[in-house]
Parts: structure tokens; sequence; C-alpha cells
């Protein structure tokens, strides 16, 4: 790949000349706000943000880069929990965000065609008068194209699947600033390659997302949700082993820890009982089948040893146990202020998640670290906010982090359930890929020969 350079004023007045002086900033604020996302990974400005409002604009912005080899980082809500879209090799921030319309409703077909900067909870707002929904929901107010550039899952993910089971097709912006779609509007398709799960998780390193079509579900008539509390974690994991292998269909299965529920409950100043939990919940159009997947699910836990079991709660109570496994991040940042956590993320097949549950709490409590845990059990998704101050500890965090991964590996499971590579997990991909790493590396430089797009991610 080529030497990246960086901006002179030449630059500068050509990219403003395209977006208008109001959405062109190289002021410290904005530079600083595109310098990191939500995780630990260190700071790195930009040298300028950009705000494209159209196809055309993004086109013209790549193609001047390309031709200059000024590196590109598409950035949005800035959410990512790996370094995904942190400018490690400065250069231009495109922010996506201002290109945020919902471009066709086809409420028949159930799909939707959006722009990348729209976020996922906003158009499920606007999505609620047809009666549809569009399932992913990562739980932080993620933009539609972060989700697929990530891939994201989130909560529903064992229901649904994650955001790439969504995409129909794509309008992309290639490192050389050619406009492609890729993908239909038909349901299946068996017609070529598919570039659309090519640019799907690929965070950017391929080009840059512009327009996004969407499959989207009929919005659940009924739902049922479940608290089960038990004695141990391995009581709590072996139950979600169980309701898997039974072939139950749960819409959401999680995984929460006793630390995580004491702190929730200081933090929402809620009840639950502070034991390890599952929260499960069951949508479907009849709630007399629901309720017979609820009395299957009750025999599971109370053969595993279920200590309390709360069925059947109302929307308003559902609502607010579901805020409170959306407060963990913010439950963890205000019972330890002024600590940082390094996040782990790792999934493994579901047989094997007690085994990875139970050696996350081992390698975090053998270093003396903190470490709460939660996860998309249902999905062998294992989340755990490894907390630290000092450098050695942050040593130590980063330490137990790679040990989790190492045996998430050895199970046969990845690196990366749900966050991506981004900067954080790119040391793991030899092991976890092997051979066709290289493969990939061939399809970045076939794509992307001055090495332009998110430089320094993924691969």
């Amino acid at each position: 790949m080529s030497t990246l350079k960086t901006l002179n004023n030449a630059d500068l007045e050509f990219f403003q000349s395209i977006v208008s002086r109001e959405r062109f900033s190289t002021g410290e604020s904005e530079l600083d706000l595109h310098a990191h996302d939500e995780s630990g990974h260190p700071s790195q400005r930009p040298s300028v943000v950009l705000w494209p409002l159209s196809t055309q604009e993004v086109s013209k912005i790549v193609t001047y880069a390309n031709e200059h080899k000024i590196p590109i980082t598409p950035y949005a809500a800035g959410t990512s929990l790996e370094g995904n879209p942190i400018p490690v090799r400065g250069g231009i921030a495109l922010d996506m965000r201002k290109m945020d319309q919902i471009l066709e409703v086809h409420p028949q077909d159930l799909q939707v065609m959006v722009q990348p900067g729209l976020d996922f909870k906003t158009l499920n707002d606007k999505l609620k008068k047809h009666g549809l929904f569009f399932p992913p929901d990562p739980g932080a107010t993620a933009t539609i194209g972060g989700m697929v550039a990530n891939n994201a899952k989130g909560i529903r993910a064992i229901k649904y699947g994650s955001t790439g089971d969504q995409v129909l097709s794509l309008e992309v912006v290639l490192p050389n600033g050619q406009i492609i779609k890729c993908g239909t509007r038909a349901m299946r398709t068996s017609s070529g390659y598919d570039l659309v799960r090519l640019f799907v998780g690929s965070e950017g390193t391929l080009g840059v997302i512009t327009e996004v079509t969407l499959r989207l579900t009929g919005l659940p008539r009924e739902f049922m949700a479940v608290v089960a509390c038990f004695d141990s974690v391995e009581q709590a994991t072996q139950t979600v082993v169980q309701m898997v292998q039974a072939g139950l269909t749960p819409a959401a299965l999680e995984f929460i820890d006793t630390e995580i529920i004491q702190l929730v409950n200081r933090f929402k100043k809620m009840t639950m009982r502070e034991a390890p939990t599952l929260f499960i919940e069951f949508q479907g159009s009849s709630r007399v089948a629901l309720e017979d997947e609820i009395n299957f699910v009750k025999e599971l836990c109370h053969g595993n040893g279920c200590k309390s079991f709360a069925a059947g709660v109302g929307r308003e109570e559902r609502d607010r146990l579901w805020e409170a496994r959306y407060s963990v991040h913010e439950s963890i940042k205000t019972a330890y202020p002024g600590q940082h956590g390094y996040v782990v993320d790792v999934a493994v097949p579901i047989s094997a998640y007690p085994e990875i549950v139970r050696f996350a709490n081992e390698a975090i409590a053998s270093r003396k670290l903190v470490g709460p845990a939660f996860g998309h059990a249902g999905e062998g998704n294992l989340h755990a906010e490894i907390l630290y101050v000092s450098p050695r500890e942050q040593a130590l965090a980063k330490e137990a982090n790679n040990a989790i991964v190492h045996k998430a590996l050895d199970l046969g499971g990845t690196a990366t359930g749900e966050h991506g590579v981004g900067i954080g997990k790119r040391e793991f991909m030899q092991r976890e890929h092997g051979a066709s790493l290289e493969l990939m590396r061939q399809i970045k430089n076939l794509f992307d020969p001055n090495g332009i797009m998110n430089p320094g991610k993924k691969i």
C-alpha cells in the first residue's frame, strides 16, 4: 500500500468547496469529538471533519482523497467499543450523520431504504405506523450505517439474527470514488458473488455505505417476559444451553451476574433479587402459545435449581427490565468513578457457554480485578467490563482479556462476537483465520490499493 499523506491548505480548500463551510470543520472541539469512540483505545484526531449530504458528495470526496492518498475514516454515532472509527492515521473523519433520511418504505414487502446516518431508534419510531420494526438492537443509539459496517447484533439476535441478516441491498462508494449497488429487493437471490455480505462487517475498510435496503419484521402482538434467578452462575448458564438445545425461540435471552444486578439496583433504584439472573422474552401472535413456551422454560429453570421465577410481567415492567439491562454500562461507570473499563466481547458454541463464563470469572478474579459479566447468552456471547485505574492494572486487564479470547478460540469460538475487530482485536485475527487472513488482505488491496479507507483497522 502507498504511503498516506497529511492534508495541506489546497486539500482543505477543495473539500470545503464540496460540502460548504457549514459542513466542514477543523475546529478543536470537533476534531476532539471525532478522535475517539466509547472504547478505551487511544484517541487520534483527524485533520478535518466533513459532513456530506449525498452519495455524489461522498464520491467526490473519496475520489480526491484516493488520488492524493489521504486517509478517510467513516464516522457516525461513535458508539463502537473496539476503536473502529478512530482515525488512527489522521486525515478525514467522514461524518455520515447528516445523511439520515428514510428514502423509501415498502410496507407490503416489509422493506425500507434508508441513508446510513439514520439511527435505528428513530427508524423504529417512524415504522410503528406501518406495524413494522427493524429488529437488531445494540442498545446504544447506533446508526444504520455503523450497524451494517460492524454487523451489529444486540439482545434480539437469538430470534432475528444480526444486522447483516436484514440487509437486502447496499449502495457503496468504493475507494476510487465509483458508486456501485449490490444486492436486490428480492428476499432471496443466487446471482453472482454475495457482495452485500462482503461489505457487511467490513468496518469502512472497503468503501463508504451510502444507502441500505433492510428487511423488516411485523410488530409482535403479544409478548411475555421472564426473570429467573439462580444460586450459581453454573446453574444459570446451563439453563441457557438447555433452552437453546430444546429448540425454544425466545426473542431475547440475556445473562447478568450478581454484581451487575447489585449495581443496576443501586443506579436505577430497583429491587431485583441479587443473584445470577436470566432475562428472557418471548414474542408472538398468540398468548396461549407463549404460555406453553413459558411453562416449558419454567420446568427447565426449576430443574436447574432456579430460586425465583417471575413470568408474564406487564409491558411497563418489561420495559423497565430492559431499561435496567441497557443501563449496565452506566451503572458500572457510576459505581466506579474514575475507573476505565476493558470490554470483553467473545462468542462460543452454545454448549461451551458455561465454560467460557467460568473461565472469564477465574481469569479476572485471579488477577485481583473487578469485571462484572453479562451477555447475549442465547447467542453464546459473553461480555465483561474489566475495571482498572493504574497502568499496572490496565496491563493485567489486557492480559485477562487476551486469556479469555484465546480460551474462546480454543472452544471453537471467535475473538469478537459483535463489537468488531477495529483496533483491539487485530492481534487475534491470524490465529482465528489462519491462511484465510491473507485472502482478506488481498481483497482489501484489490478494493483499496492506496490503503485510504479506515487504515489501521481489521486486518
